[in-house]
């Protein structure tokens, strides 16, 4: 492979960003402009079943499935490939331009709250659930939690990108990746052998942030690299990921803005309970 030699000032390709390079540019702010839907609930989600848009439609089904009927919403599907989340509308929730982002239409003016982690610790908060108020316990579960924002990206972009989306597979950033990724997995196995769930004995946003990461990848649904990875070596994160997987709300909340992949059944909108039964 020839040496790249970097430019004295960077200037951007659009074809020369592989896989998704639609999906991004050098700049902030809309392309054009479009209103985004409302509908009948008070939360109103837009999003994507992207590992990060999963979060939140897992714990909203959680929450629903607590009896919290607060938490009903409408998912409405942002296609990042069209370019979606670049429309004036979305821009408004999400000055980043990323999914997921949500507008809680509760009170007398409009919150939104755009990351992931961000609209977990919102939602829990706002109904009492999957967070711990113990000083210690909610330490924990914070610290899981902002875990997952800050080593996801090597997973994702890092890993996922150079192994699977690079126009061509190159041996550096593949083995550094990976490096990074088996060691995450390390972290997590450490902590699941001394521990039920990723925050201490209970079930809380911290692994409904982590499971559709790293659950998905022992699982072998992230990038095609199961094998590549060993992920059978990391058995306590594998006995964790079947365990979360087997919530009937998780089960739900995967459905939820998806056109393609598994579960076969699935929701590109969801505005009712009944659309998943």
């Amino acid at each position: 492979m020839t040496e790249y030699v970097p430019p004295k000032v960077w200037t951007w390709d659009a074809e020369n960003g592989g896989t998704f390079a639609s999906t991004n540019r050098p700049i902030a702010g809309p392309t054009h402009a479009k209103e985004l839907p409302v509908g009948q609930h008070p939360l109103q989600l837009y999003s994507l079943a992207t590992p990060n848009g999963q979060k939140v439609t897992i714990l909203l089904e959680e929450l629903l499935a607590l009896g919290h009927s607060g938490a009903e919403y409408d998912a409405w599907l942002i296609k990042i490939g069209d370019g979606d989340q670049f429309g004036s509308g979305f821009v408004g929730v999400n000055p980043n331009s990323k999914i997921p982002a949500l507008l809680d239409r509760s009170g007398a003016t409009p919150i939104r709250v755009f990351e992931s982690g961000a609209i977990l610790q919102y939602l829990a908060e706002k109904f009492g659930a999957f967070f711990p108020t113990e000083p210690a316990a909610r330490a924990e579960c914070l610290s899981w939690l902002f875990w997952q924002m800050g080593s996801a990206p090597y997973l994702g972009g890092g890993f996922g990108h150079f192994y699977a989306y690079a126009p061509s597979k190159m041996e550096y950033p593949i083995n550094r990746f990976a490096m990074e990724t088996k060691r995450q997995l390390d972290v997590l196995n450490q902590r699941l052998a001394v521990s039920e769930y990723i925050a201490g004995d209970e079930y809380t946003i911290a692994d409904i942030a982590i499971w559709p990461w790293y659950g998905g990848l022992v699982k072998g649904r992230l990038y095609g690299a199961a094998e590549f990875l060993a992920v059978h070596e990391y058995t306590h994160v594998v006995r964790w990921a079947e365990a979360i997987e087997a919530r009937p709300a998780v089960q739900r909340g995967r459905r939820v803005n998806r056109v393609s992949g598994e579960p076969a059944e699935q929701l590109p909108e969801r505005h009712s309970a009944s659309d998943l039964d």
